[in-house]
This record gives structure tokens, sequence and C-alpha cells, in this order.
């Protein structure tokens, strides 16, 4: 970790809350939105296999569009206009989706599709800019972990409160008027354009997936990244059928879920105060591991009480991995496809996510603590694909 003189420490005291305020509303808006909208097309058509698909159509353009968003944002002079456009425009997408009813389902899903080939801007690509040359990458990632749980926290939290009470319609509502502050907040944190030379746009974009599959260190970090997202996105369907075992009661399957995201939340609060004793690889495969052996350890049949205190643990355990790993994907990729190694790390991410949630899906049959098992199984996978990273330049 870099030693920081007074005028530094300050001058870094200040650049913490102001890279959360930029960060921190756009994702915050985004996992809301994947909440809200399920709840208000079953509010106003009844339908929840509507609301399933319309949470899909918002999700996957952001995996077609990740390459285009990252050359993009390689090649801008101006990246933050970029990203206030993309904020502006996925407002503007849940505001029409918070319409539902008097806008027919058609114009909402064609919204939604629009505000998933946006979301690479304020996801991956912003994580691109959040550690600028002279900054410190290590304070800056941890931070960016830290923004994604906020997020990822925060945004159903909102949801749950305002539903309830206002009703979804107004829910997404918020969420639209979330995004919306992103375009005073980006301001706050310095984008500057990448000094590198770049050829054009789709050779642009073949030079990223390139360097993602070609680059050993970066393929690898890749690679543990996208498994240990795909072990993650097993848990919360376990969860459901956890809770239906121990009590009747699927709801309870919310206190894992919640507890798996708090104790991320802690994690990433303390990780930027964390003294560095390890190496970045290092704390990413042992991170892993130590989120899998919590795992396993929380599908032992010791009561619902124990799930969720193991599960909180297991998401303690992965700030510090998460950190590094968004480290390790600044420090590795070519000066000239950042953004896109950023962009499609993260679209891959979501995309295992999704078809872990999948799989735990088609094994609904399955006794949920061998499901759960499984989830711990996969990052230990993840943690042992790391030592396939090169020791040496």
């Amino acid at each position: 970790m870099l030693d920081l003189s007074p005028r530094d420490g300050a001058a870094s005291a200040i650049a913490g809350p102001r890279q959360l305020a930029a960060s921190a509303p756009i994702r915050t808006a985004v996992s809301g939105t994947q909440i809200a909208i399920p709840i208000l097309t079953v509010e106003i058509t009844g339908d929840l296999a509507l609301g399933a698909a319309l949470v899909a159509v918002a999700l996957v353009p952001s995996i077609v569009a990740a390459p285009l968003a990252g050359a993009l944002l390689d090649r801008a002079r101006r990246p933050r206009a970029l990203l206030i456009a993309a904020a502006a425009g996925m407002a503007v997408a849940y505001g029409i989706a918070a319409a539902l009813g008097p806008v027919p389902v058609w114009a909402v899903a064609a919204a939604l599709a629009v505000s998933g080939l946006l979301t690479p801007f304020g996801f991956g690509g912003l994580s691109s800019f959040v550690a600028p040359p002279g900054s410190d990458a290590r304070r800056a990632y941890a931070l960016d972990a830290l923004s994604y749980n906020v997020g990822g926290v925060a945004g159903p939290a909102i949801v749950a409160a305002l539903a309830p009470t206002l009703g979804a319609r107004w829910a997404l509502a918020a969420m639209a008027v979330i995004a919306l502050v992103s375009l005073a907040a980006y301001p706050l944190l310095p984008m500057r354009p990448r000094d590198a030379k770049h050829p054009g746009l789709l050779r642009s974009m073949g030079a990223g997936i390139t360097a993602m599959v070609v680059h050993r260190r970066l393929a690898v970090v890749t690679i543990s990244g996208t498994l240990a997202e795909l072990g993650r996105g097993i848990m919360p369907i376990a969860a459901i059928g956890i809770a239906l075992l121990a009590t009747g009661d699927a709801s309870l399957s919310a206190l894992i879920v919640a507890g798996y995201a708090v104790g991320a939340l802690i994690g990433a609060v303390i990780e930027p105060l964390r003294r560095r004793t390890l190496s970045a690889h290092a704390t990413l495969g042992i991170g892993y591991a130590l989120v899998g052996l919590a795992t396993l350890a929380a599908a032992i049949d010791l009561g619902i009480g124990w799930t969720v205190a193991l599960i909180a643990l297991s998401g303690l355990c992965s700030a510090a991995p998460t950190a590094a790993m968004l480290l390790l994907r600044r420090d590795e990729s070519p000066a000239e496809v950042v953004a896109q190694v950023f962009t499609m790390g993260a679209a891959l991410r979501t995309t295992a996510s999704a078809a872990g949630t999948a799989l735990a899906g088609a094994l609904a049959g399955l006794d949920p603590l061998l499901m759960l098992a499984l989830s711990g199984g996969i990052w230990l996978l993840s943690a042992a694909a790391m030592l396939a990273f090169p020791r040496g330049r």
C-alpha cells in the first residue's frame, strides 16, 4: 500500500467519498430496478413469467454491448460525456418502465433493452477510470468493490421500503431519479482519456477480446472471477429450498441472501483500511477459497441460523478478492483496451451469475444443502484456477 504524505492523505480522504458518490447511484438504480420490474409487472398484469422476461430483457443486452461500450470509452476524448449520456438514457428507460400499464408491454421491453445496452458504461466502464495514474490503485478498487456492494444492498432495500407503501410504480420511478443523480455525481470523479493509439473500432474491439484470451494473467483472472460468479448465482435458489426445508416459509430465504449481502458490505467497508500483506493474485485465490470453505460449512445441516451465519461469513470473505480482481484486471490490461476488459469482464460475470441461477433452477429437485455445497465447490474451483496465474513476468 502506498505511503501517503499528510497532503496526499487529505486528498485521498476527499477522493474516496467522491468516488463513491460518482459510482454508487447508477449501480443502486440498476440493482433496484431488477427487483422493482417483476413486482410492478405482477401488480399490473398478474404475470410473474412476464416480469422475469422483462428483467432478462434489461440484463441480456449488456453482454452484447460490452465490447462496443468498452471500445468507445477507450477511444473517447471525453469519456465522462459518454457515461453521463448513458446514465440519462437509463433514467429515461426506467421512467418509461414505471409507466407500465398506460405504456404497452412492448414499449417497456424496448426501453429496458436500451437500458441494458447502456449498463456496461456505469459498471465495468466506470470501474476502468477509478484509478488514474499516480493514485492508490488498491484503495481505489477496494472502494469500487464497496460501491458495487452498496448498490447491491441499497437498490433492493429502497424498493423493499417503497413498494409496500407507495407501490412498485413509485419504487421504479425512484430508481430513475437515482440514475439521474449520476449526472451531477460523475463530474466529481476524474476521468482522463486513454493515452494510447487505437486502430479502427472493429479492430479495437477485436484487440480487447484477444487480450482477454491470449494474455495468460488476464485470462486466468477472468476465468477465476467468472467461475466465482457462477457459484454465487446458485446461492439464492438454494436459499429458497433451505428455507422451505427448515421452516416451510420461502420468504425466510431472504435472511440467507441478506446475510451474504451484509457480510460483503461490511467486508468492503473494511477493505480500504486493511494493510496489504499478500499480493493481489494471492489475495484473490485465498479469498475465493475462504468463501468456498465458508459456503461448504453453511451446507452442513445444523439449522438455518448456522446457515445464515456462515453465508454472512462467506460474504465477508468475498470483499478482498473482489477488490484484488479489479486491481489485477487494471494492472494486466493493455493500455489501449482497459475499458473493454472491464466491460467484458463485468458482462461475463453477469452472464455467469444468471447461468448459476438457471443451473440451480434445473436442479430444483436436489437437496438444497447439496445445491449450496455445489456453490461452495465452484468457489473453490475458482480459487484453484488462480494456481495457473504466472508468478514471473
